[in-house]
């Protein structure tokens, strides 16, 4: 499987032509957590795939991610179901890829600020698939030492899933490499067409022939796909965040805000009066919010942050000085200890869509490309949609997947 020539290109005499090589069935763009977990998937069921990768090394949403797996914030039928799939491959994962994953539970602390309402706070987190329980300040300090009782009013406690990002993508690629897929670092330049057909890409320094292009390039991928005149109702925010690799202090519990704004960014900045925003470079649709909070890994590197700004300039440049700043005072309040660790301001893109769904399909009007991206949660619902998608494409129709087509919001609102 994978040697074949398509009919299209052996009668366009292209069979001929040294760089045509092989003729994958699939093309994965981007290796983050979805292209690591999506060319997995693909070759684990015998398809040949070839994944290619800008940089060696991890960049970008996934390598500056918390790795954290929120498996119990399920909300609707089709999270829970998918967090119950996910949580039964993260437990085995180490041994179906042949690498450590790190994957690992414990305790999260929500804090409620002074001056909100616990009591109101644990009621929204009631449609959760597991609801997470309203502790007392005291016990809330008992959990994590290195809290401000000062600053909480009370918590909320639930186990909670985690991963090093860079360990789950090397565990996904050794996976990968087993399964028999190829691994290319490159840069796409290109698309290969025939007619309305995607028949292959082309990289800066060769060029590759496939029945399917899959993209995968998060953050990146609005302005990717715009470039080839494709529209897609994707977006991103500009996540800052500071990682402090040997910070010689010792978390007992992950520590986040029971009150996420970043999920109200998203939801507003992607309403259908801000669709012609998106398309002006240089704006800023929505004022930046900072959700303060850290986590520690089990290697002792601790990540802390996150400020999430809406740029519609996928390069636009960010004071890191005085975003760092602004990251430490809130953090600091909640854990006076990390004011002064030593660390390092980091910058990416994160994907959302307008309904908290990923988008996931084929990309119109052109045959043979496929979307993978989009993600809410990428750590707790990339792993079973992945899985479902290879056998989507491979198989019988699944209906998750078609629920999450990435052109399934009105033509009117693009």
């Amino acid at each position: 499987m994978g040697s074949r020539l398509p009919s299209s290109l052996e009668s366009s005499g292209w069979s001929t032509r040294r760089d045509i090589g092989m003729v994958y069935d699939w093309i994965v763009i981007g290796n983050g957590i979805a292209g690591a977990a999506a060319s997995y998937e693909l070759a684990h069921l015998g398809l040949s795939v070839l994944l290619v990768e800008r940089h060696e090394h991890l960049q970008g949403a996934t390598r500056h991610s918390y790795g954290s797996i929120p498996h119990w914030a399920a909300t609707t039928p089709i999270q829970q179901q998918l967090c119950e799939e996910g949580m039964a491959r993260y437990r085995q994962f180490s041994d179906e890829l042949g690498m450590d994953t790190t994957f690992r539970e414990q305790d999260l602390l929500l804090t409620v600020p002074v001056d909100a309402n616990p009591e109101a706070i644990a009621q929204s987190f009631s449609p959760c698939l597991i609801s997470p329980q309203l502790i007392s300040q005291d016990t809330a300090c008992e959990m994590e030492p290195l809290l401000n009782p000062e600053a909480i009013a009370a918590a909320l406690t639930i186990r909670h899933g985690h991963v090093n990002p860079e360990k789950m993508v090397q565990a996904y690629n050794h996976g990968f490499q087993n399964a028999g897929g190829k691994l290319h670092i490159d840069q796409v330049t290109a698309l290969k067409q025939k007619g309305d057909r995607v028949i292959g890409i082309t990289t800066t320094t060769d060029s590759f022939h496939c029945d399917n292009v899959l993209v995968c390039t998060g953050g990146w991928t609005r302005h990717f796909l715009n470039f080839w005149g494709i529209p897609v109702e994707q977006y991103f925010t500009h996540s800052e965040s500071i990682e402090c690799p040997n910070p010689g202090i010792q978390l007992n519990t992950f520590v986040m805000s029971a009150i996420t704004l970043r999920f109200a960014l998203e939801t507003n900045a992607s309403r259908p009066e801000h669709q012609t925003s998106w398309n002006s470079p240089g704006l800023e649709i929505m004022p930046p919010v900072l959700d303060a909070g850290a986590l520690q890994f089990s290697d002792g590197q601790i990540r802390m942050g996150q400020i999430s700004r809406v740029l519609t300039d996928p390069s636009a440049v960010i004071d890191a000085d005085q975003s760092e700043t602004n990251i430490r005072t809130q953090v600091s309040t909640l854990l006076p200890c990390l004011k002064t660790v030593v660390g390092h301001w980091h910058h990416c893109l994160v994907a959302f869509s307008r309904d908290n769904l990923p988008l996931i399909g084929p990309l119109q009007p052109l045959q043979g490309l496929y979307l993978f991206s989009g993600f809410h949660h990428p750590f707790v619902f990339v792993p079973p949609l992945a899985q479902r998608f290879a056998a989507h494409v491979s198989g019988p129709p699944d209906p998750f997947i078609q629920q999450m087509n990435p052109h399934r919001f009105s033509p009117e609102s693009i």
